[in-house]
């Protein structure tokens, strides 16, 4: 009985989260129609997002293209197919590893800053003073939020899909064991990459955005005792956030296949 009570409460508790996400999200939209007015905060966001992540996403992806070429044509020499090493590359970085390492990497930065910052504002009561000043917490902090990740992520990830494809480029050209030319790279590249893939990519990238910030921000609003909840809340963001982005992956890939 202990066991299964405690199950209960698991249950309810996970049924209790969804639904105050589902409430803080269907607000959140509802304040979409501030965005005009709010276009300084949401610039702001967006600037946050994108300046501080982008040096650091850019180097990631070249790795990423440069170990990802690397280790494909390593496989495809064995078989005398190391020309299709630019479709396969191009292919990753678009459709999968150019959206999802991206979102990984802004969910660890942002979202748990994110957290932390409506964390703290909600254990030292700046929240409160908003609802006393008539201010909608979720239209001054959860609106510009969203609509800056909506936004930001998909630009940041054009820049880790060109970055990825161009490393992967450079290995695939001076590694003496795949010896492929850039002409023949680039070449196969754009033969096989069709500007669906990118849109998909791009779509991935957006919702993933969305999920950051929504994230983020209900977290932090949930935040509750002192510096240490805050500590917390930071963590549980960035595992929830995680966990959400893995799962609708492979939701959005199947839908989008």
């Amino acid at each position: 009985m202990p066991l299964l009570s405690t199950a209960g409460r698991k249950v309810l508790g996970l049924s209790q989260a969804t639904g105050e996400m589902l409430t803080l999200l269907c607000e959140t939209l509802y304040y979409f129609k501030e965005a005009p007015r709010n276009r300084h905060s949401i610039l702001r966001q967006m600037h946050l997002i994108g300046t501080g992540t982008l040096p650091i996403a850019m180097l990631m992806a070249l790795f990423v293209g440069m170990v990802l070429a690397l280790q494909t044509g390593a496989e495809l020499t064995q078989y005398g197919s190391q020309e299709a090493i630019g479709a396969i590359v191009g292919l990753s970085m678009v459709k999968e590893l150019g959206p999802v390492m991206t979102s990984l990497l802004v969910a660890g930065r942002i979202g748990s800053a994110m957290a932390a910052e409506v964390g703290a504002m909600k254990v030292y009561e700046e929240i409160d003073a908003l609802k006393t000043l008539e201010i909608s917490p979720v239209r001054y902090l959860a609106m510009p939020r969203l609509l800056g990740c909506l936004f930001a992520l998909p630009a940041l990830t054009v820049f880790t899909m060109v970055v990825g494809i161009f490393g992967g480029g450079i290995v695939a050209e001076v590694n003496p064991m795949i010896d492929v030319p850039q002409s023949v790279y680039y070449d196969n590249l754009m033969r096989s990459l069709e500007y669906k893939d990118i849109l998909k990519g791009l779509l991935k990238a957006m919702f993933f955005g969305g999920i950051i910030a929504h994230v983020g921000c209900y977290v932090g609003f949930k935040t509750s005792g002192g510096a240490r909840g805050i500590g917390q809340s930071t963590t549980r963001s960035v595992v929830i956030s995680f966990l959400l982005i893995m799962i609708a992956n492979y939701f959005l890939t199947r839908f989008m296949i």
